[in-house]
């Protein structure tokens, strides 16, 4: 669930960046509903598989994490963590690299939360690849480490985040996974 508390960039300052990025005024409205502030305490968790980059979580989820991968590896399944937390300026930049290459802003929120939004910024959210399949696409679900999170993530305070037809209007996210410890 989205905290009560107002993100490090405060409200203000998240309206006036959603205005600058074009985000519609009713859009805009319905984010400052479902804010994620940045987590402020992260511990490093791994590189990612598909470009190395630094991947970092809260430590209950890194915890959570750590033994939800040893029960994976222990049923034979690898989990490969493609993504942890993102800050609201990495968010922002996602979506002006999207903007840039003349996508709409309305199709560029169908997959990318509003920055400040994005359960990324808690530092509980973790989006996964497989063996060979290191790509954030709905293929995903297809995979054995899919299966095995749809049956066990819950034993460990995962939860998918964006199932077909959520409420939030993401596109389906098979990859995304919010340890709500």
């Amino acid at each position: 669930m989205p905290s009560r508390r107002k993100p490090r960039a405060g409200i203000a300052a998240l309206r006036r960046l959603w205005a600058r990025l074009g985000i519609p005024a009713a859009v805009a409205a319905r984010a400052s509903q479902r804010l994620h502030p940045e987590a402020k305490r992260l511990v490093f968790i791994g590189r990612a598989a598909d470009d190395g980059r630094i991947l970092r979580l809260t430590p209950r989820a890194a915890q959570a994490w750590r033994r939800m991968q040893a029960a994976a590896a222990a049923d034979g399944v690898t989990l490969v963590p493609l993504s942890a937390f993102r800050s609201v300026a990495r968010q922002t930049l996602i979506i002006r690299r999207k903007l840039a290459r003349d996508q709409a802003i309305a199709d560029i929120l169908k997959v990318s939360a509003v920055p400040g939004c994005s359960e990324h910024h808690s530092g509980r959210a973790l989006d996964f690849g497989a063996p060979g399949h290191l790509t954030l696409e709905a293929t995903f679900a297809r995979t054995r480490e899919f299966r095995w999170l749809t049956k066990h993530a819950g034993e460990f305070g995962f939860r998918l985040s964006y199932p077909r037809g959520n409420r939030q209007g993401i596109a389906y996210e098979p990859w995304h996974w919010y340890s709500c410890s």
